[in-house]
């Protein structure tokens, strides 16, 4: 296909999407002004004028209401393949590591009882360097993660006593309260990096850790389903995923369905984001932070009768340069103006 002809074809899509959500958006405002007895008109209008009777049956109608049920309580309904395998295949590994010698980098890639050893290692390397800051990225935490072992990583960072978050279930008239109990393994300053995929217990941690230790959040305002979920089967292949509980954390309130907005709002493309995690695997993050420093004029080069300033310029144009981190480095740049100004007190 040509390129002008994709481009169109393209633009033309782009427009029937929007379209489709705009009509979607206007339908869902029009039938929220409907009081009860004008809902109940409006259906009987149609069974007794659509042209297509089948469409209006007694099936089509309650898979209407399910489908209008799961669309109008998203995040807190949704029908999924029964899972095999609870842990994602492309789950991302744990890492950390040292930036620059200004900040510990910790990513759990799951909010599990390993992730959770592994930052108690990386946490006291970090102490033992006498580090400032720590980075808490949260950006590629997989769902299900279980709320107690977001509360055992909120505790590594929060004074004792505090309150990290609350668990109620109105149905069950049940409530569940989750306090540190042990004092934080990092007291420095912390930064919580978070997405539009930080769901679940990952945006509550980001949450709790923003109410009770102090840290800073970068990035973009996260899923909005810090809720607890249970799946009930209904079927042999599928199940129906509903919140049951509601997590509170002090002052912040419910995490559901509007999620945790960040301090600082910044994010990155998911192609990019998804490349740079793919390379972060072999070459760690602090290669994608910071671009490389160009090479001056100097004596050296002035005796050879070189300019290092043209020949950077030169390779630079032949080659594709890497991706840039822009959420962590904007991570980077607040724990060197903080820590410049501690420093300065």
């Amino acid at each position: 296909m040509k390129t002008w002809a994709f481009a169109i074809f393209f633009s033309f899509g782009l427009a029937a999407f929007a379209t489709e959500k705009a009509l979607s958006r206007q339908l869902h405002e029009a039938v929220n002004t409907l009081d009860a007895a004008e809902v109940q008109k409006a259906i009987e209008i149609l069974r007794a004028n659509f042209l297509s009777a089948d469409a209006l049956d007694d099936d089509a109608q309650q898979r209407a209401l399910l489908e209008g049920l799961a669309s109008r309580l998203a995040p807190g309904v949704s029908i999924v393949p029964t899972a095999s395998d609870s842990k994602p295949k492309d789950l991302l590994p744990f890492l950390a590591e040292i930036i620059d010698n200004r900040a510990g980098y910790i990513r759990p890639g799951a909010l599990d009882a390993d992730s959770l050893a592994q930052t108690d290692v990386a946490l006291k390397n970090f102490t033992d360097k006498e580090m400032p800051a720590a980075i808490l990225d949260l950006r590629a935490v997989p769902p299900g993660s279980e709320f107690d072992v977001a509360a055992d990583f909120a505790r590594r960072f929060t004074p004792k006593g505090k309150i990290l978050f609350t668990i109620q279930k109105p149905n069950a008239k049940q409530e569940r309260i989750l306090t540190s109990d042990m004092d934080p393994a990092f007291k420095g300053i912390l930064i919580v990096l978070t997405d539009s995929d930080t769901l679940g217990a990952a945006e509550v941690l980001a949450a709790t850790l923003r109410q009770n230790a102090g840290a800073m959040v970068i990035g973009a305002e996260t899923a909005g389903a810090g809720a607890e979920y249970s799946d009930f089967p209904i079927g042999t292949d599928q199940i129906l995923r509903v919140a049951v509980s509601r997590v509170s954390v002090p002052e912040a309130g419910s995490l559901f369905p509007d999620g945790v907005k960040p301090d600082i709002a910044i994010s990155l493309s998911s192609e990019v984001q998804s490349q740079l995690f793919e390379l972060s695997r072999e070459n760690g993050v602090s290669a994608y932070i910071f671009d490389k420093e160009r090479p001056r004029m100097n004596e050296a080069a002035l005796v050879a009768n070189t300019n290092p300033e043209i020949t950077a310029t030169e390779e630079s144009n032949e080659e594709t340069p890497p991706p840039r981190d822009t959420v962590l480095q904007r991570a980077m740049d607040i724990v060197t103006a903080i820590t410049f100004y501690k420093n300065a007190k």
